[in-house]
């Protein structure tokens, strides 16, 4: 019996590999290069050639902790689901993106509410529910309480990355 379970265990594990395939790459023309598709993490980020903005953006900034200390961490953690499509062919997705991971790992966010799409240079991902956010222009950062959307930062922050998340999480 247990030769039987392990082996269904295992075929399921394959056959669901595929589905949840995170941290494609594709040749994107328009950008000359490889990008990020689809559903990625930290991880995908911090692959070659990504790593290269990635990490030293996010070394470098510096989070703003006046700001941050007015945000409600315990709510922030425990409602706040956020939403981030970007174009790894984009400068101002490699400006912004890694300053945000720097800014949720300093508020202790936990990335499973954390929904991460790399678009190609036509802002669109097939397999994800990228069409449905009405892009315009990446990095999109869209933040949601209770399924309800509170708020974007579109590209750049109006004010800073802090103060635009501030303003938006302080909604109700």
């Amino acid at each position: 019996m247990k030769p039987v379970f392990f082996l269904l265990t295992f075929i399921l594990l394959l056959t669901n590999c595929d589905n949840t395939k995170i941290n494609k790459t594709k040749f994107d023309e328009k950008a000359s290069d490889n990008v990020l598709i689809g559903y990625v993490n930290r991880e995908g980020l911090k692959m070659e050639p990504f790593h290269e903005w990635f990490t030293p953006g996010y070394k470098h900034y510096q989070v703003n902790d006046s700001i941050l200390k007015l945000i409600d961490k315990g709510d922030f953690r425990k409602n706040i689901k956020i939403t981030i499509v970007l174009g790894t062919w984009c400068s101002d997705s490699r400006r912004e993106v890694p300053r945000f991971y720097k800014i949720l790992d300093h508020l202790e966010y936990n990335t499973k509410d954390l929904t991460v799409i790399c678009v190609d240079t036509d802002k669109k991902a097939q397999g994800t529910n990228v069409d449905e956010l009405n892009i315009t222009r990446v990095p999109l950062f869209i933040f949601y309480r209770a399924n309800k959307e509170l708020g974007r930062i579109i590209e750049s922050p109006k004010k800073s990355l802090e103060a635009d998340m501030l303003e938006i999480v302080k909604k109700q």
